[in-house]
């Protein structure tokens, strides 16, 4: 088989150490594994695309071209807008942060509130405000993007992200955040290996099955009473966390995957 990983080139130089991972386990398969990054094309007989990138257009152009794009580009867009993914939830009648889109101060709900930009990612423009003058910062820095706004959960700063394989459960981490309320490991936060209960398997195969996503990570805030309300899907989602608290590589179930499906086993 012949396949491609797509970065930016500032991605592909923070991951360097996945890519290396995915090409030798991708060798060991007898699959030939070469990196695009930004403007690079892949030639017209690859057979997949592992899509490491937030450009819903990029991969949707990818994929009316015949490639076989991992993840889909509707898993891309739908992951990539926060309010996509409350919406997605509210169907499928999954635990979820509620939801509203904001345009400027007086669309605010009762504070404290989250506000975001519904395209961030790992913990950036993620904001806690207590005051309706402080929060006026927010709507100006952000102006022109599309902003949602959610209550503030208590969660004791903790969350659950779940690393889906299909409709697998790869596993899963506890993520604590240490001087904030975000638990991003990538903003200081500490994580340990997390076992899921049966109800909470049953919820992220559900909301994996629905996107017919390949490899997603899904975020939920732990809350005091024991439940979780979903927060975030990631695609891309960074493995880090997970080679951290797990004793297998990622990259050699990603590639293990890969062949399986595309060989139709």
């Amino acid at each position: 088989m012949k396949g491609y990983i797509y970065y930016s080139l500032t991605e592909a130089e923070r991951n360097r150490g996945f890519i290396d991972d995915l090409m030798k386990h991708a060798s060991r398969l007898d699959t030939s594994l070469t990196l695009l990054v930004d403007e690079e094309e892949p030639d017209a007989d690859a057979d997949f695309i592992l899509f490491r990138a937030r450009k819903p257009l990029l991969s949707e152009r990818w994929e009316a071209a015949g490639f076989r794009i991992i993840n889909r580009s509707q898993v891309n867009r739908i992951a990539n807008d926060k309010l996509k993914t409350f919406e997605l939830a509210t169907l499928l009648g999954a635990s979820a942060i509620p939801t509203t889109k904001i345009g400027s101060i007086k669309d605010l709900p009762p504070l404290p509130a989250v506000l975001k930009t519904t395209d961030g990612h790992g913990g950036n423009e993620v904001f806690l405000y207590q005051q309706e003058r402080d929060a006026d910062q927010f709507f100006t820095r952000f102006a022109g993007r599309q902003l949602i706004a959610q209550p503030y959960i208590e969660s004791n700063a903790t969350d659950v992200r779940v690393f889906m394989l299909g409709e697998e459960v790869l596993g899963a981490v506890k993520r604590s955040g240490s001087d904030s309320f975000k638990s991003n490991f990538t903003l200081g936060g500490t994580v340990e290996k997390y076992i899921l209960s049966s109800w909470q398997e049953n919820e992220v195969r559900k909301i994996a099955k629905a996107l017919k996503s390949d490899y997603i990570g899904i975020d939920f805030l732990l809350l005091p009473d024991g439940g979780w309300m979903l927060n975030e899907i990631e695609d891309p989602v960074g493995a880090r966390s997970l080679y951290v608290t797990h004793d297998f590589s990622v990259a050699e179930k990603l590639m293990e995957y890969v062949k399986m499906k595309l060989e139709g086993l």
